[in-house]
């Protein structure tokens, strides 16, 4: 039935504002009749269309159009326009007897490509329920027939909505019906609700008749306009219209403008809206890219930030999280720009952001980029994420500037352990918490569990190697199936690298099968360890192999916390889904027996690590107290990686805050290792250059450093903490001008953040911040965020605002073309003041194996204590005249950085005596998590 067919459409929405001329139809002068306007129509839209795509050249319009009916005519007639206007157009034909739930499965599948940005409906009437209208994105409602869209047009949300095209037709071949009776026959469902709505605006009296109304021959006798809005029964005569009489045609025979109500008196062919129908579709869909490409534009941000109301004294971290409810996450994605194609919700607080958005926004600029770095901290920590926290918070909930946050994930093995979770505290954390540090959205999961398929690939392939010949290996490696024997792509890829131009399996030489098959790898030299995040002292040495079917095969191993793998970093670093295969795939996890490398792509498991890494590469977006944006994602070692969240969310966050936001990430530990690695490799894999350094100090961390007592986590504070003394201060500002001139050595500006807490004196407070200001710091701020949330770190906020544009000099530490040992050297005496390095035999051997094997040319990336400049944790403010010994060198070659061992690093922590866990609970009946901080 094709009246039905063009009465049931839909898709996108309105641009912000239309010329006033054309009005809510976008009207254009009559004359001619329906082809006229059809036509006018066409070429106007023809028109709009080219400029868009003048302005955005890699735009591609595209209406899908679902169709359940097999009249080609109308199928051909959408082509046509289609192609005339310059649009692409994608017909879904199903079946004609197709159910509701299909059709409504096809369009949730429209709903989500993000290459459609318009979508109609061609159905049956029987199809045409609000189930299947309302299952279309409002957004790419062209045919405005959602509840959304009519809500909007009936309370004259005029910018807000689309008027579906039969209807627009309609109103186009009417004028001058003020004061005029229309009668509407057979005019039902969303089109006839909003022709009533649209000809009420133009002053008619409207008159809605059934077909088979008794009173309808009646009314056809007093109507001036009679629109026929469904096919004629048989058997219900038309007689009595008056003469004079405009009949508009939504029906029958539309596209063939043949018309049969039996009236000479008036010419109803001329009106039949078939045609111009299919017109106004095209010209909605020119207004749906408007608006798409609107919505794709920068713009600042329509944030509703929530409000904190502080309480003396601090309740806990987890009692201030509960106390405020957070905004529902499509809600903040929408706020800042992000599209709902564009997002994977987890629950109602945290939601994956696909990385199409870069494509997106690729010419959009980025906003300035802000580094928390610290100074050498207590091993309590001096509250880099907190700070990170409390300035987005002032940024954007009280300077109303865009602003981002970008951290690390927290690690299952400290929050269950002794250091507990790192969402901020106070009132400066990223809610809700409990989510934050556990679990989050599975990313540490999916890590684990590439790591472990790697190291069962590894041994598995030692033990079938040992226990098969050459012949039986490679017919196991390449199997016959279904009577063809084929190399699968990676098999293809490994035949390149070892020189060998063959497709076919059955032409390799003995030589070149043994070549093939055999990795050889030698045990001894595998570095690929198994992980597990939990904290598990006992897993540091094991010997597997024990049971009798690995056929004796036993050797020593370890597991290693999950944060330490080097997926995590390569997670981190990555800009790609390519990028990241590419990584993974040149991973080395051990050393052949002729001392040639070894990857995870000659153990042919790359395109499965990446499977199980493809929903971890996107970004988790959460919120703080405030309600501002935060991306959580990834959270290497700050020790044996480089102890950054990853350069993906800092990317995607640098385009949504635009070109005057601003987007705050941190680096792990002190300046001298986090920041350093910040710098040399991480702005090396992502291209982005800090424009500030927010470097966070304590009057703790510098009482320490001047020679107060040791600080250790669980036990009380002694009294030079508490109470006021400024000679220690005085004398731990030392470590605060080191830090400051690390940062100087990359040439960007650094504001130093007083993190103030309740036993520090104002005196104390503003000796730190005039001895910063004095070694070179831009500014020098005491921040209460921690206490008062945003407002106590609007100061820090304007401080950095202002840095951020003083001339930025960045530049890195050294050139990746000099020697390892050269480049370790520079690190040891520019950033930590050694007088010079020592390396042991092994780690000599080691920088030889890489330079030898191809890898001299990546940066370096330190494995030392955080708790002192040197590699002695006791010798705290600034040592000097020390030898840094180099006990071992490793490469993370997927990652891409060389890390030197100075002195014994575990990658496995401990349990203390007495774990977090004690105190962590759940509430069976609220399921609330109890004790977690």
């Amino acid at each position: 039935m094709r009246s039905a067919a063009l009465r049931c459409c839909l898709a996108s929405a309105l641009p912000a504002a239309l010329p006033p001329s054309r009005g809510l139809c976008g009207r254009h002068p009559r004359g001619g009749g329906a082809a006229a306007a059809a036509r006018k129509i066409t070429e106007n839209a023809k028109k709009s269309l080219a400029s868009l795509k003048r302005q955005n050249p890699q735009l591609e319009p595209t209406l899908a159009i679902v169709q359940a009916h097999n009249d080609h005519l109308i199928q051909e007639a959408n082509k046509n326009f289609a192609k005339e206007v310059g649009l692409r157009i994608i017909h879904i034909c199903l079946p004609e007897g197709s159910s509701k739930d299909e059709i409504v499965s096809e369009i949730l599948r429209l709903n989500e490509d993000p290459n459609v940005q318009g979508l109609a409906l061609d159905l049956p009437e029987s199809l045409c329920s609000s189930k299947v209208l309302n299952a279309v994105k409002p957004e790419k409602d062209v045919d405005g027939l959602s509840s959304v869209n009519l809500g909007h047009l009936v309370c004259g949300d005029v910018y807000d909505c689309l008027v579906p095209p039969t209807v627009c037709a309609v109103m186009e071949l009417l004028e001058n019906l003020g004061g005029k009776t229309v009668l509407l026959v057979g005019a039902g469902g969303a089109v006839g609700a909003a022709l009533q709505s649209m000809l009420q605006r133009e002053g008619a009296v409207i008159v809605s008749c059934p077909w088979k109304a008794p009173q309808l021959q009646n009314e056809l006798h007093h109507a001036d306009v009679v629109v026929f809005g469904s096919m004629k029964p048989d058997d219900v005569p038309v007689s009595g219209i008056k003469p004079g009489t405009t009949i508009i045609s939504c029906s029958h025979d539309m596209l063939s403008e043949k018309c049969n109500y039996g009236q000479q008196n008036t010419s109803a062919a001329e009106n039949a809206v078939g045609s111009l129908a299919i017109a106004m579709r095209m010209q909605n869909m020119v207004k749906t890219m408007e608006r798409w490409i609107q919505s794709h534009q920068y713009r600042k941000w329509n944030l509703h930030c929530l409000k904190l109301q502080p309480l003396s004294p601090v309740p806990s971290d987890i009692e201030i999280s509960r106390a405020q409810s957070p905004k529902a996450v499509d809600v903040l994605a929408k706020e800042i720009g992000l599209l709902t194609d564009e997002i994977e919700i987890y629950g109602q607080t945290k939601a994956k952001v696909r990385l199409s958005l870069l494509e997106r926004l690729k010419d959009q600029p980025d906003g300035k980029y802000v580094l928390v770095a610290g100074i050498t901290p207590t091993p309590l920590g001096e509250g880099k994420s907190t700070v990170t926290v409390g300035l987005v918070q002032a940024l954007t909930a009280h300077l109303k500037i865009n602003s981002f946050a970008c951290l690390r994930q927290p690690s299952q093995g400290p929050t269950f352990g002794v250091k507990g979770g790192a969402a901020g505290g106070g009132y400066a954390q990223v809610i809700p918490m409990e989510e934050f540090n556990l679990h989050l959205t599975g990313d540490i999961h999916a890590i684990t569990a590439a790591n472990n398929l790697l190291a069962a690939a590894i041994d598995a392939r030692i033990l079938h190697e040992n226990t098969q010949s050459d012949k039986s290996l490679y017919n196991r490696l390449v199997p016959v199936v279904n009577g063809v024997r084929g190399f699968s792509a990676i098999q293809l890829a490994r035949l390149r690298k070892l020189g060998i131009n063959k497709t076919d399996p059955e032409t390799l030489t003995e030589e070149e099968i043994s070549k093939f098959a055999r990795l050889d790898i030698d045990p001894s030299t595998i570095t690929w360890q198994r992980v597990v995040d939990t904290n598990d002292r006992f897993l540091r040495k094991i010997t597997i192999g024990q049971a009798s079917t690995e056929k004796g095969f036993v050797r020593q191993a370890q597991f290693d916390i999950a944060v330490a793998s080097e997926i995590m970093a390569i997670l981190a670093l990555t800009t790609s889904l390519q990028d990241m295969r590419e990584r993974l795939g040149k991973m080395v996890v051990a050393n052949g027996k002729k001392g040639e490398p070894v990857t995870v792509e000659d153990l042919g498991v790359t395109g499965a690590l990446a499977v199980l890494m493809k929903d971890a590469i996107k970004p988790t977006l959460m919120q703080t107290l405030e309600g501002t944006p935060v991306f959580v994602h990834a959270g290497p070692f700050a020790n044996i990686a480089h102890g950054n969240s990853s350069v993906l969310a800092d990317k995607i966050a640098l385009k949504l805050v635009g070109e005057k936001g601003f987007v705050v990430t941190e680096a792990g530990f002190g300046a001298d290792i986090g920041m350093e690695k910040f710098f040399n490799i991480k702005c090396r894999a992502s291209g982005l250059f800090p424009s500030v350094v927010v470097l966070v100090a304590t009057v703790r961390a510098l009482k320490m450093h001047g020679g107060g007592p040791n600080v250790t986590a669980g036990a009380p504070l002694k009294k030079e903490y508490t109470e006021e003394n400024l000679q220690l201060v005085a004398d731990g500002c030392c470590n605060l001008q080191k830090q400051i001139q690390i940062t100087q050595l990359f040439g960007v500006p650094v504001v130093v953040a007083v993190n103030v807490f309740k036993t520090d004196s104002p005196a104390e407070v503003d000796l730190v911040c005039k001895i910063a200001k004095q070694s070179g710091a831009f500014d020098a701020v005491p921040c209460n965020h921690w206490s008062a949330g945003g407002r106590g770190a609007v100061k820090l906020a304007q401080a950095v605002e202002k840095a951020a544009n003083q001339e930025n000099s960045f530049k890195y530490l050294y050139n990746l073309e000099l020697p390892i040992v050269e480049k370790i050297r520079i690190i040891a005496q520019k950033v930590y003041g050694a007088q010079d390095i020592e390396l042991s035999p092994l780690a000599q051997s080691q920088v030889d194996r890489y330079t030898r094997q191809g890898f001299g040319n990546l940066p370096i990336c330190m494995a030392k204590t955080h708790l002192s400049l040197s590699h002695q944790p006791e010798r705290k403010g600034v040592p000097t005249g020390f030898i840094l010994p180099i006990s071992d060198v490793r490469a993370s070659v997927g990652a891409g950085f060389i890390y030197p061992l100075v002195g014994t690093m575990s990658t496995m922590p401990g349990l203390p005596t007495r774990p977090c866990f004690y105190d962590i609970d759940l509430d069976p009946i609220t399921e609330q998590v109890e004790g977690l901080f």
